[in-house]
């Protein structure tokens, strides 16, 4: 299990900020927050971060009555990455290796993640980082090999705008069974059936629902119609920090984990650094 007691600082930054965007009193506020203190005491050793989450976010609509707080964020991501889609085509197109570009790109949409950073994110400069910065843990050609004999693959979806980079890495594969999954309820600012319908992940991909609203991916809650594509995918791809929290260490499919590192707590887990970019599968450790 990935958590320590950064985890709840973390939280505590990221919620502070989110009252603070909502219309809440001086009094909701110090009560949410009390709450959250109260719950985070009450988790003991069983303290899962998406799970955390998961309750915290659930509580704050109990505050608010709002459904979908990061609603404007989202579309906001979403219409940037279409923008840049584009262009990015061509770069995958025109270069000497179009599966590893297109990788990279889909490791640099990570950055778009209000989790971890509060929206304080410049894709730029990380797509310019990712194409000139070799992985701190590079099992990209293991995932080339077997997707190119694999029958099946999963593709576990993590934010929106970072959905339209995987939606360029899922053309370059052109997989003919290949299922993209989203949340099944608004969270953070992760993806949705909305937010890939929106993007049109649905014409280069089969779209299901994970059917649970944690920001990750926590097997024994998701839906039945999603862990049986879990359990009968040859290949997994799981984008992101918060999918890998769920997964790590609690299954032992053929899981690639594609993300940028955002904390000092997955870099201590993956035994990298802050900042890196990581192509993971925990067989080739």
């Amino acid at each position: 299990m990935i958590s320590d007691y950064r985890c709840f600082n973390c939280f505590t930054k990221a919620f502070g900020k989110l009252i603070e965007k909502e219309e809440l009193s001086v009094a909701q506020k110090n009560s949410f927050i009390k709450e959250m203190a109260f719950m985070y005491a009450g988790t003991g050793n069983s303290f899962s971060a998406p799970a955390f989450s998961r309750e915290l976010h659930n509580l704050l609509r109990s505050y608010t009555l709002n459904a979908d707080p990061y609603k404007f964020e989202k579309k906001q991501c979403n219409d940037l990455a279409l923008q840049k889609y584009p262009g990015l085509k061509e770069l995958i197109l025109s270069s000497e290796d179009p599966f590893d570009t297109a990788l990279r790109l889909a490791i640099a949409g990570n950055i778009i993640d209000y989790a971890a950073t509060g929206g304080n994110f410049d894709v730029n400069a990380t797509i310019e980082k990712v194409l000139s910065t070799g992985f701190a843990i590079d099992h990209s050609a293991q995932l080339k090999k077997q997707l190119s004999s694999a029958k099946s693959v999963l593709y576990l979806g993590d934010n929106a705008g970072e959905i339209v980079f995987d939606k360029l890495f899922i053309e370059s594969l052109m997989h003919p069974s290949l299922c993209f999954a989203v949340r099944g309820a608004p969270v953070i600012n992760d993806a949705t059936l909305d937010d890939v319908n929106y993007i049109g992940m649905d014409v280069v991909a089969d779209i299901v629902s994970n059917g649970y609203d944690a920001p990750s991916t926590i097997l024994n809650r998701c839906s039945e119609e999603f862990q049986n594509i879990f359990y009968n995918a040859d290949v997994i791809i799981s984008k992101g920090q918060g999918n890998l929290e769920g997964l790590l260490g609690k299954t032992k499919k053929n899981i690639f984990y594609l993300l940028m590192v955002k904390c000092d707590v997955i870099a201590d887990a993956l035994r990298v650094k802050q900042g890196d970019f990581v192509v993971f599968n925990e067989q080739y450790r």
